[in-house]
């Protein structure tokens, strides 16, 4: 699959499904209860708090969030560039708590891939686009044959085979970026991740990175991680999480379905990410729209669990305290709230 085809449709993209178990062989990236905390002037900044993510073996997903939310400092400890304070990361088998240095040198070698936002992290502007794909080949020891003819099979891929001979600074800034996935899948990494890969680019250019993200993750079968600040990237994705406070608060999921007569349709839909303390996120739209702060009021029901603000008069009528509460019973309400 190429980037035209992507970018025509000609052929449907489908991305496997992600394997939830963390010992699974599929399961790509897994995060258990992750904690990463700075000190600045002496005082202790938490900027994850404990979160949990799984993605799998295949998976093109997007990571989001607003300026602050933790996802710079995620992305730096999958990219063994920062290690965690506590919890467990694993990508790929790799324990980023424990690598030594020679395995953090391989992890980067052999595993993971790098795109950033910014061209000059890269790209070399003395060397032609091929070169700059052929490079890390040429470091892991592929012959020159070899590295010439992958080399020009990656960028045709990409949809930047006329830009073969072309200096970096004869290029625009998509086709800069897109030889930079070039770059970053030439060994075949099992994860490429993604930084802010379109922070630059208007929407044509952008969409055209992401149908080059595509065709690389359909072609080499990596998985893809783009971490963005951006929602609009949720388009070109199936699944996107969303990070807030250091936790991951949301995921949507998106499917193709065909009904009857054989139409299709794009169905979405938004889940609250439950991590293993049993807590939640409630999206912050919800939360002013029912004004609700400090405590809410649950009810368990035979197949749900229910959240009222905590001024709210439960059914029946009767206002509870802190009682347990009962299945199918929603007058024994809990307020959960600071004691």
């Amino acid at each position: 699959m190429s980037i035209d085809d992507v970018l025509a449709e000609e052929l449907e993209w489908r991305q496997p499904a992600a394997d939830r178990r963390s010992a699974a062989p599929d399961v790509m990236i897994y995060c258990d209860r992750l904690v990463r905390i700075f000190k600045i002037s002496g005082i202790e900044v938490q900027a994850l708090q404990g979160l949990d993510l799984v993605i799998g073996k295949g998976e093109l997903t997007a990571l989001v969030g607003a300026s602050g939310s933790g996802k710079s400092t995620l992305l730096n400890i999958l990219a063994g560039l920062d290690r965690p304070t506590g919890g467990k990361a694993t990508v790929a088998g790799h324990d980023l708590l424990t690598m030594t240095s020679k395995e953090r040198l391989d992890y980067w070698r052999s595993t993971v891939g790098f795109l950033w936002q910014q061209t000059s992290r890269n790209l070399l502007p003395h060397l032609t686009a091929a070169e700059n794909v052929a490079l890390p080949m040429q470091l892991a020891g592929v012959g020159r044959r070899e590295r010439k003819r992958l080399a020009k099979d990656a960028l045709e891929l990409l949809g930047v085979g006329d830009c073969h001979d072309k200096m970096v600074p004869e290029m625009s800034g998509g086709q800069q970026q897109r030889v930079a996935i070039g770059v970053a899948i030439a060994n075949n990494p099992l994860v490429l991740l993604a930084d802010e890969p379109t922070g630059e680019l208007d929407n044509q250019t952008a969409a055209e990175v992401f149908a080059a993200l595509r065709a690389a993750n359909a072609e080499t079968g990596a998985t893809i991680l783009v971490v963005t600040h951006d929602a609009a990237v949720s388009e070109h994705v199936n699944r996107t999480i969303a990070i807030r406070d250091g936790r991951i608060s949301t995921e949507v999921l998106r499917r193709t379905e065909i009904d009857e007569s054989g139409a299709e349709s794009h169905v979405a839909e938004q889940f609250a990410a439950l991590d293993r303390a049993g807590r939640l996120q409630l999206p912050s739209e919800y939360l002013e729209a029912l004004g609700m702060r400090d405590r809410v009021r649950l009810g368990l029901e035979p197949d749900h669990v229910t959240v009222r603000p905590a001024d709210a008069i439960p059914p029946g009528g009767r206002e509870q305290g802190h009682t347990r509460p009962g299945a199918g019973n929603t007058a024994n309400d809990q307020q959960i709230g600071p004691r």
